[in-house]
């Protein structure tokens, strides 16, 4: 068949030489001024039909190619039509069938092409319409070996990869936990932010396949087709992933602002996790394959890449959003520091992802929401120091313990002095003054910070200033002299443990620790001149000793008084509460050794004038009974003889 395409194509070839030969000796002989008319006319008559006969074989020429490109078309439709009776993947069944197939589809592509002229008439548009059927039909079939290249070829995290604090893994801290562990800080471990992950999201060796297909369809004015189809599938594969690996639930803002704290706190804590692999790890992937697969083809690469990612960033902005223009309880402040620190980390990240200007729109809403996250957090700062200023009780706190303000507190501003860089960037004056006077109360000339402090330091000075008025306050409330000095102790020495144990101490200084350490001692020596000062009086030595009865009768009604203030002491005060144990010692030695030689002197100086059964306990026993004070549960000494 080939040889004898070739010899009619030859015979053609030669008609057309003999009739251009022809036509050109016809037009140089009537060039001729000598030729007679009848002559001229002659040769008028064979130039004309000489014309004619060029444009039969021209047409005959279009003729023969419309045969040829219609076998050639035949043939391509054979190879194309041939799988679609086939249930197996083309691009599964070797590279020689790959490379038949799209050969098919660059011929069809090739004999579309030398139709669109139009001058065939109606076999050329009857060709014509066959090619676009026939690329139709395998524009089609290769969207499907796209979605089957890219489903059977994803890849899974490296567990490096995934290990951004698991939330599984964190337990929800309350601020008023005094045994907080290194394990479980509120703080957010952001790792090395400097680290880039170059990670392949589907299988490298598929890559190009992918750009193959992508080429042909781009060739066939399929463009629109293929990069719905890739921007799908690539997003079917990102809810998924945010679903079943990252648990990630679709909340509406109106969700999350329903949300009670603890629910809350673990959404944010996922939200976290979510943000950092999705943005450094994810779409960093993500864009690295766009690169690879569309780079070439100009502007639509961001197009899709935009695409893909846009409602999965717009989901996760959201929930941000609904976080910041929540309510701004103290108990969301760490939470709210923790994701603007986490968008400020990722800023970098996100301006290259988003670079182009069709990313804007995502550029500028995760700044804008960094800033309202910042915004929200010193909001609810100053709730916070508000709470502490106006918080009130008309009741004491039983035992004169520590406050359970007094915990909360300063478990709160301690875990906030981990976040001091980023505090002392929301909280500095925008105009770079110093910041405004917060300290108002009788303790702001102890507690007023240098004129140079940090923001941070300036704002927990006027903290701890709030909080001892409040205990001052609240001290006031127990009508026992003696267990307003206790109560004021116990807090004020917590609150200096927890600073220097701690962060507090480089924001509070060790002026304001030296300062309060002599608040303690001082609470500890008015506790003892009020408790003890006119029981040992009872014990005082006098020189107007003497054998006379009423001098026996008067030491005999000390001994009884200061045993009955013993007791009464003893019964009150084993139900006070001194919860430092190292404080609780000190005081009980320091209290005993007193009582001890006071006791002790006075038996021995009186032992003359006093009876084995007036003296109801020896110096010993009271020494052992004054380590039962402070324990927090009352006893009583009245059934305890000697």
């Amino acid at each position: 068949m080939e040889d004898e395409k070739a010899i009619i194509i030859q015979n053609h070839e030669g008609e057309e030489h003999m009739v251009a030969a022809a036509a050109h000796i016809v037009k140089a002989l009537m060039a001729s001024k000598n030729l007679k008319e009848d002559v001229r006319k002659i040769l008028f008559d064979l130039d004309a039909h000489l014309s004619t006969m060029a444009i039969l074989n021209e047409r005959k020429e279009d003729e023969l190619n419309l045969n040829e490109a219609e076998l050639r078309l035949k043939c391509a439709e054979k190879k194309i039509m041939s799988w679609e009776s086939k249930r197996s993947k083309i691009w599964d069944s070797g590279s020689k069938h790959v490379s038949d197939y799209l050969q098919a589809v660059e011929e069809v592509q090739s004999l579309r092409s030398l139709s669109l002229d139009g001058s065939g008439g109606d076999k050329q548009k009857r060709l014509l319409r066959q090619a676009d059927s026939i690329l139709q039909i395998a524009m089609v079939r290769l969207e499907e070996e796209l979605f089957h290249i890219l489903q059977h070829s994803k890849q899974s995290f490296e567990s490096e990869f995934t290990s951004f604090h698991s939330c599984d893994e964190e337990s929800l801290v309350s601020v008023e936990d005094d045994d907080l562990s290194e394990e479980s800080s509120r703080r957010e471990s952001n790792g090395d932010e400097s680290k880039e992950y170059a990670i392949d999201l589907i299988n490298p060796e598929v890559i190009p396949h992918l750009k193959s297909i992508a080429k042909v369809m781009f060739a066939s004015n399929y463009d629109q087709e293929f990069c719905q189809a890739f921007v799908g599938a690539r997003k079917d594969v990102l809810d998924e992933y945010l679903g079943s690996i990252l648990e990630l639930e679709k909340l509406s803002i109106e969700d999350v602002l329903r949300m009670e704290g603890g629910n809350l706190n673990y959404e944010i804590k996922k939200w976290i996790r979510a943000m950092k692999i999705i943005v450094r790890v994810y779409l960093a992937g993500e864009k690295r394959l766009y690169d690879q697969i569309l780079g070439e083809f100009g502007a639509i690469n961001p197009v899709c890449f935009v695409e893909t990612s846009k409602a999965l960033m717009v989901r996760l902005l959201n929930f941000g959003v609904a976080v910041a223009i929540g309510q701004h309880l103290p108990e969301k402040l760490f939470s709210l520091l923790n994701m603007y620190e986490v968008l400020a980390n990722l800023l970098l990240h996100i301006d290259a992802l988003f670079c182009e200007e069709v990313g804007a729109s995502i550029r500028i809403d995760f700044h804008k929401l960094q800033r309202e996250l910042g915004d929200a957090a010193k909001a609810t700062f100053m709730e916070f120091r508000t709470a502490v200023a106006s918080y009130a009780s008309l009741s004491p706190f039983p035992g004169g313990g520590i406050l359970h303000l007094t915990r909360y507190v300063m478990n709160y501003i301690k875990t906030l002095a981990e976040y001091g860089n980023t505090l002392n960037l929301l909280l500095k004056d925008q105009n770079g003054g110093e910041p405004e006077p917060l300290i108002e109360e009788e303790n702001a000339q102890n507690a007023a910070p240098s004129p140079g402090i940090c923001p941070v330091a300036h704002h927990l000075h006027s903290v701890v200033s709030l909080l001892e008025s409040n205990l001052d306050s609240r001290s006031k409330l127990y009508k026992d002299i003696s267990l307003q000095h206790i109560f004021l102790m116990n807090n004020i020495h917590y609150m200096v443990q927890k600073t220097k144990k701690s962060e507090l101490r480089g924001f509070l200084g060790d002026e304001w620790i030296r300062k309060h350490m002599v608040k303690v001692q001082q609470h500890v020596t008015s506790y003892e001149r009020t408790t003890w000062s006119s029981v040992l009086y009872l014990l005082r030595e006098d020189r107007n000793s003497g054998s006379s009865s009423p001098w026996k009768m008067i030491l005999k009604q000390r001994c009884r008084g200061f045993c009955i203030a013993f007791e009464e002491i003893y019964k009150n005060q084993t139900s006070w509460s001194i919860p430092d144990p190292q404080l609780r010692a000190n005081l009980r030695i320091l209290t005993s050794q007193k009582i001890f030689q006071a006791y002790r002197g006075f038996i021995g100086r009186n032992s003359e004038n006093l009876s084995e059964k007036h003296i109801k306990y020896s110096a010993d026993d009271l020494a052992n009974y004054v380590h039962d004070l402070f324990g927090g549960s009352s006893k009583s000494l009245n059934n305890r003889r000697k």
